[in-house]
Order: C-alpha cells, then sequence, then structure tokens
C-alpha cells in the first residue's frame, strides 16, 4: 500500500516502535529503606500510584527501564552498602506481580539509563564506585545476557534518556566529579560509540527524561554544590543542536522516575534533599510548567521509570 509519500512512508509508520503505553511503571529505590517495590500509574489520568508488585532483588538507582510497549526491563542496581549489581529483571506491563529475572549486564553497575525502540534495550554509562563508558544492549522480547554496544564518549552516570526509536540520546550526568550539559546519541539498531548531539540549557545529572516520537524532554536534575534544580529543557531527537528551555517542575527534585505515553510526561518521587512522594506532569508537544498528578504509594527516591500498554 502506498500513503502520499510513497510506500517508505507506510513502512516507516509500521515500525514506529511502541515503547510506551497506557501504564507507567516505577521499580525500587529508596523510601525509608532500599526496597524492591513496584508501583504503576495510568499515565492519561491522574491520581495516586498503586501496588505493582516486587523486583528481584532490591535496589535503588536503577537505570530508567528499557520497554518494548509491552515488556519492561528493570536493569543494573545498589542493593545496600555501595554493592552494585548488574541484575536485570523483567516485568509484563500490562498485568501485575512479581518481576522475574532476565539476565546480567555486561558490568555491575547502576545510573545506567536505558534507551529503546521495538526490539532492542541500550544502557549507557553508570557507576560502580567510579563512572563508566559501558553500552550495552538486550533483545527486549528475550531472555538473556547483554551485549557489549560501545562507549560513551566520556565516562559518566545518571545521564537522563530519551529516545525516539531510532536514537538513544543521553542527557548530562557526571564525568569523575565533573557535572555535565553534554547531549550524547547513538543509533539503536547499531553498534557503536556514540557521538555528540549538543548541549542541555543546565549543566545537572540526576535528571530524567520523558518524550514523544519527536521531542526529547530532560527534567529536573543537580547541579554543582549539590543544589536541586526543577528546570526542564527539549530537544527535538531527529535533529542535533542545544536543548531550549521548557519550563519548570512543580518542586525542586532530583533521581525520579519518568514514564511517558507519547503525549505526557510524568515524574514521579525524587530528592530535593528529602525523599519525596510528589508526582508531576507535562504535555511533552506544548511547553510550560509541570502539573501535580498525585502521589507514590510512599516518598520515594532513585526509582527506575518506564512505561507500557
Amino acid at each position: 500500500m502506498s500513503g502520499p509519500f510513497g510506500s517508505s512512508q507506510w513502512m516507516y509508520l509500521s515500525e514506529l516502535p511502541p515503547r510506551t503505553g497506557a501504564r507507567g511503571v516505577f521499580g525500587g529505590g529508596i523510601a525509608s529503606s532500599t526496597d524492591n517495590v513496584i508501583q504503576y500509574i495510568t499515565i492519561a489520568s491522574t491520581g495516586n500510584a498503586t501496588d505493582f508488585g516486587n523486583l528481584t532483588t532490591i535496589g535503588y538507582g536503577l537505570g530508567s527501564a528499557p520497554s518494548n510497549g509491552s515488556r519492561a526491563v528493570f536493569t543494573g542496581r545498589d542493593i545496600g552498602s555501595a554493592t552494585r549489581t548488574d541484575t536485570m529483571d523483567y516485568i509484563t506491563v500490562a498485568s501485575t506481580g512479581n518481576a522475574t529475572d532476565f539476565g546480567d549486564m555486561t558490568v555491575a553497575r547502576n545510573y545506567a539509563n536505558g534507551a529503546s525502540n521495538s526490539t532492542r534495550g541500550v544502557m549507557a554509562g553508570g557507576e560502580d564506585g567510579s563512572a563508566k563508558n559501558t553500552i550495552d544492549y538486550i533483545t527486549i522480547a528475550s531472555t538473556g545476557d547483554a551485549t557489549d554496544f560501545g562507549d560513551t564518549l566520556t565516562t559518566v552516570y545518571a545521564a537522563a534518556s530519551v529516545s525516539d526509536g531510532t536514537k538513544g540520546i543521553w542527557n548530562g550526568g557526571v564525568y569523575s566529579s565533573t557535572i555535565l550539559n553534554v547531549i550524547q546519541q547513538v543509533t539503536i539498531d547499531t553498534t557503536g560509540n556514540s557521538t555528540d548531539f549538543g548541549d542541555l540549557t543546565v549543566t545537572r545529572h540526576g535528571a530524567t527524561g520523558v518524550f514523544s516520537n519527536t521531542r526529547g524532554v530532560t527534567c529536573g536534575g543537580r547541579i554543582s554544590g549539590g543544589n536541586r534544580v526543577n528546570t526542564m529543557d527539549y530537544i527535538t531527537m531527529a535533529s542535533t543542536g542545544n536543548a531550549t528551555d521548557f519550563g519548570d517542575m512543580t518542586v525542586l527534585k532530583t533521581h525520579m522516575g519518568g514514564c511517558t505515553n507519547l503525549t505526557r510526561g510524568v515524574m514521579g518521587g525524587g530528592n530535593n534533599p528529602n525523599h519525596i512522594d510528589v508526582i508531576d506532569y507535562i504535555t511533552i508537544a506544548s511547553t510550560g510548567n509541570a502539573t501535580d498528578f498525585g502521589n507514590l504509594l510512599t516518598v520515594r527516591a532513585y526509582a527506575g521509570g518506564a512505561s507500557g500498554e
């Protein structure tokens, strides 16, 4: 079948990766202590989170979970006392219940955020006491250990990730003890090292990323001196260049979980510097300040976020 732009248009549309869906999930993190709780929301509505089940292990600093729209994979974590693991486990987002073992990452670490398309998840950076330049990937619909993909521009951890299904993009983070404003990218379906995309409006780490098919928004984070920000800025993912101001979150916070249905981006929990249960949301296609969504089950920071049907 041909569309107004020829048959290639329909091929492109059929390959648009779902990666997201109606439900957002937040896994692990630190409440009163590190735990393995998974909770969920319905992204298009507002309201408080509901219990989903449990991860296979406790942990915090989980990366944003790669999702193919059906399955979400939680990758890496600190299980306490600075003990990082290579654990990966997965859930079927549309159901509820406990997570199942998926396999192992190539390197044990936390703060390795993920980007994905309809088949592949890519996890970049992370730290196990020092920052890593590791990029590895998985096939989300299967189970098994991760495979080496390439290297980031520098060692980096806690960089916010977004994706349009073609590119995986990581924003900011920490290199050594230096906080970055660098945006870097990979092509998800290939392997290789990341390349420069542009710069954020504010140098920071511990932000979260939400996205549509075209726009990626980096939300919150922590700047030099330990101060939290409510800054949000955005990029058009198909191009390269520097980020543009989007608006402000409802509170100053860092290390929150993020999820999206490609229309709305939702940011749950975080640290400011006390852990909080605030969930807020934005409409990604517009610009402006975030709006209150509801609350997590408890105050929580350092959780991994994902979404799916």
